[in-house]
């Protein structure tokens, strides 16, 4: 009789054991399993900009590495939100991802009739990095420095350009913050993008732009624009004599980031495949070039430490927008 219950014993706590194992089973032979098919990566600007180059950087790397082949396909328009959406509404199975940035996380107050939220309808899988605003302002302006511009526009409010990629762009927003912060009143010229916006900046028909470092730092490294600050709370190691923001407005801090996002009902086990990938893509010497050529830094972070990251910017620019009045049609 006690050999028999102890054989009922094991059998149960063997058959215990299977059960609770059985998902963690599953998920690992997902992972294993994926990706079987191509996968596709969802840009929501046009190509040749720097949202397309991430797609493309990472989704070659992601091919190398696992096997199959993921497609960068843009989707340009509304500020990133015709992407978003449509990467929302697809199946959670780690075939359809978003190439997604910070514009997604203040998009949600910008825009007032989304039919996604952001927060909700995505699992973040991983970043691949940070990148700084760089406040340029053409030569003929006589500002050399933050403060000096600060000043300038106070003497003459109204009178100073200040251009941006379109309501609601990266560009934008910095000088929203940069606004709120000085108090200083300039004329704020929205464009079509931001290569418009850096053409007419170097004609001199607009005066001052918050550019991103990949679309001005050559400019400045040739003279054409004056660099007065990058918007990082550290300097940047591609123009190291260049001043944070925060040198001259303690607390000033924006930066957009860039990863990997998946449909919400997206496999933990493909997640993980993923962050796995991209976080070791970010450890690679030939991919630490090409983010530090476009003025970025690696951000590593896994899916938990990248939902925090999107709750909390989500939250900071939703403050400025408000702040602001600013909304996107």
């Amino acid at each position: 009789m006690t050999n028999a219950m102890t054989l009922g014993r094991r059998n149960l706590l063997t058959g215990v054991a299977a059960f609770a194992a059985a998902p963690l089973v599953g998920t690992i032979a997902r992972a294993q399993a994926y990706p079987a098919r191509p996968v596709h990566i969802i840009s929501g600007f046009p190509p040749g900009g720097v949202n397309d180059t991430y797609a493309r950087l990472i989704g070659q790397w992601l091919s190398d590495h696992l096997g199959q082949q993921f497609v960068v396909e843009n989707r340009a328009g509304a500020g990133g939100n015709i992407a978003a959406e449509a990467v929302a509404r697809a199946a959670g199975d780690g075939y359809t991802l978003l190439l997604t940035t910070s514009a997604d996380a203040w998009n949600a107050t910008l825009y007032q009739n989304l039919k996604f939220n952001y927060e909700h309808d995505f699992t973040p899988v991983a970043t691949i990095s940070r990148g700084p605003g760089l406040l340029v302002v053409h030569p003929s302006l006589p500002a050399r420095s933050v403060a000096e511009l600060i000043a300038d526009a106070k003497a003459r409010p109204g009178k100073i350009t200040v251009a941006s990629a379109g309501v609601g762009s990266a560009p934008h927003m910095y000088w929203e913050l940069f606004r709120s912060m000085s108090g200083v009143d300039m004329v704020h010229v929205p464009y079509r993008g931001g290569g418009p916006a850096v053409a007419d900046l170097l004609g001199g028909q607009v005066l001052v732009y918050f550019g991103t470092t990949a679309s001005t730092i050559e400019h400045v490294k040739a003279g054409r624009l004056r660099g007065l600050a990058v918007t990082t709370r550290t300097r940047v190691p591609a123009l190291p004599d260049i001043p944070t923001m925060a040198e001259f407005l303690p607390g000033y801090e924006a930066s957009i980031y860039v990863g990997i996002a998946a449909p919400r009902d997206t496999p933990p086990g493909v997640v993980a495949t993923l962050a796995d990938q991209i976080n070791l893509a970010t450890e690679d010497a030939g991919m630490l070039r090409r983010i530090a050529d476009l003025g970025d830094t690696p951000l590593p972070l896994s899916p938990a430490q990248f939902a925090r990251l999107v709750a909390a910017e989500s939250d900071k620019w939703a403050k400025v927008i408000r702040t602001a009045g600013v909304r996107a049609e």
